[in-house]
């Protein structure tokens, strides 16, 4: 037997049957009329559905007036998740007049039948006052519902209500714990303050090396503040073997989203040379960002720069001026 021929002619089999498959797949189009028909017959189901694909233009083109008219139809009938996305729509005044008391509204009908996106939600509402009374006891009960059932962002939510001691009993341990689950989900915020908490040794043993790993992944993700941390870690050699290029590759990355520490630590790195040419022009550059934003220890730095002439005109005026605003933030340096 030619063994060659017969897988040829196996692949060629396998290659018709996918073809066939695909061709009998339906078309977004003719599951958005299967859809219609459906909802149009009263199923609340299809009728949140077909809200979902109308609000994210899936085989129609995109229309917000029609997502609110559908997600009603079967938020009316009792549908949960219809409930949920309707309250959406006022939380955003989308297709509907902004209003954040109708969000609650629905947001509590939802949670009523056990909704977990609701839950989350209904805690946002109460932890920020928005069209309910602020209640932060409140926040954390739904916050917990909702992550006791693997909600990654009332997770992170949590972990922050325990980090700061917000109307629950600070605990780090407590905060760790949540960050963790939420990190675990992806949150690059978690990711980050769960490394902080390891660079830290706050709930959880002091490991530089954990620490390192969970600001990559936050980084990775485009975090600011993680890539920031990262770049700190790199710089010192904690946890990672020390690199000044490293440092200066995440300071880049954060400083370009307008982080004000790693703009002024990409200063510090071009005035000294350190992990890149050295430039006192790019120093002044990025330390100017960041003592425009008012922080102190990047006004310090552009006062020395103004006071010593370095990539600047020399200026004791401009220099008295910027150690001036440092020190009114008690920086220090500047207070001497």
């Amino acid at each position: 037997m030619n063994f060659k021929k017969v897988s040829v002619m196996s692949l060629l089999s396998l290659s018709v049957l996918a073809g066939c498959a695909s061709m009998n797949e339906p078309s977004a189009a003719a599951k958005f009329e299967n859809t219609l028909g459906m909802a149009q017959q009263g199923d609340a189901v299809a009728q949140n559905d077909l809200g979902v694909k109308y609000e994210k233009g899936l085989g129609a083109r995109k229309n917000i007036s029609e997502a609110e008219n559908w997600y009603r139809k079967a938020a009316e009938q009792g549908n949960a998740s219809a409930q949920y996305n309707l309250g959406i729509l006022y939380k955003k005044g989308l297709g509907v007049p902004q209003d954040d008391v109708e969000a609650v509204n629905w947001f509590r009908k939802s949670v009523e039948q056990g909704n977990v996106d609701a839950q989350y939600k209904l805690g946002v509402m109460y932890a920020r006052g928005w069209g309910i009374p602020e209640d932060g006891t409140e926040a954390v009960n739904w916050y917990l519902k909702a992550a006791e059932q693997g909600h990654a962002k009332a997770q992170y939510n949590l972990g922050n209500m325990y980090k700061k001691g917000l109307t629950v009993s600070q605990s780090d341990a407590q905060a760790a714990n949540w960050f963790r689950k939420a990190a675990e989900q992806g949150i690059a915020r978690a990711q980050n303050n769960l490394g902080v908490m390891y660079e830290k040794g706050l709930g959880v043993a002091l490991d530089y090396t954990k620490a390192v790993g969970w600001y990559q992944k936050a980084a990775e993700q485009g975090d600011a503040l993680a890539q920031n941390n990262l770049g700190v870690l790199y710089s010192r050699g904690m946890g990672v073997t020390q690199s000044d290029s490293q440092a200066v590759n995440w300071y880049r990355k954060a400083a370009k989203q307008g982080h004000v520490k790693a703009q002024s630590n990409l200063g510090h790195k071009y005035k000294f040379g350190k992990g890149i040419t050295q430039s006192y022009i790019e120093a002044v550059k990025w330390y100017s960002k960041a003592a425009e934003w008012g922080y102190a220890k990047a006004q310090y730095n552009l006062g020395r720069m103004y006071y010593r002439g370095l990539g600047v005109a020399q200026s004791y005026t401009q220099a008295e001026s910027w150690y001036r605003k440092a020190a009114e933030q008690k920086y220090a340096w500047a207070q001497f």
